[in-house]
């Protein structure tokens, strides 16, 4: 299975990589910045250069041809504006499932966030955050043909991961580790029959082979 991740530098695309690579897929990271790429190699992954607020989507389809699945888990970061909120977290979300689609790329997984509403009210920073994310769940959620999973983590932490959490539709605010959603994120893809489902993930009780099984009804 050949696993392509957007946003492949960031802190959990990279626990991911190293994860999937482990389990011996074939895994591919879109970053932006050449320098970034010993990293993903010593994670496993492959390096695609590609600037996802600029590129078009017939350009993003050309990596994604041939994938299996697809995961969006870029970020315009802390200490980022209102514009690269909506460029990245809203914008490049939309054009890498659209990509998705096209390519014909049936699995798709986005890094949500718990809170996230295209109708959240406020003019902070972090309400345009939420808006953006928001609408980008909103338009995955119109791709007909992605097999798709939103997965919403609460506050993110650099804690060890302890392989407990709690995944359900509603869980209410909590943390979790960056390393535990890797985890999760890591299940879910191997996990289909959680397509078409909005998932929200903080640490608790439940081990996230299990959890993952429990929200998909096996």
């Amino acid at each position: 299975m050949r696993i392509v991740i957007a946003g492949g530098h960031g802190q959990i695309a990279r626990r991911l990589e190293r994860l999937l690579s482990a389990r011996g897929y074939e895994v591919a990271g879109i970053i932006r910045d050449p320098a970034q790429g010993d990293d993903l190699r010593e994670a496993g992954a492959e390096p695609v250069l590609c600037d996802l607020e600029s590129a078009s989507v017939e350009h993003v389809a050309g990596i994604l041809q041939g994938a299996d699945a697809a995961v969006f888990a870029a970020g315009a970061g802390p200490g980022s504006g209102i514009e690269r909120k909506d460029s990245v977290d809203r914008a490049a979300a939309v054009l890498f499932s659209d990509a998705a689609e096209r390519a014909r790329v049936r699995r798709f997984l986005i890094i949500s966030s718990m809170g996230a509403d295209p109708y959240h009210e406020g003019d902070d920073v972090f309400d345009f955050y939420l808006r953006a994310k928001g609408e980008a769940d909103e338009h995955v959620r119109t791709r007909l043909g992605l097999e798709w999973t939103i997965l919403r983590p609460g506050s993110l932490t650099d804690d060890p991961g302890g392989g407990l959490v709690r995944l359900e539709a509603q869980t209410g605010p909590g943390a979790v580790s960056r390393e535990d959603v890797a985890a999760v994120l890591a299940e879910l893809l191997e996990t289909p029959a959680t397509a078409g489902l909005t998932l929200e993930l903080v640490s608790g009780s439940i081990p996230i082979p299990v959890a993952v099984k429990d929200v998909a009804g096996n």
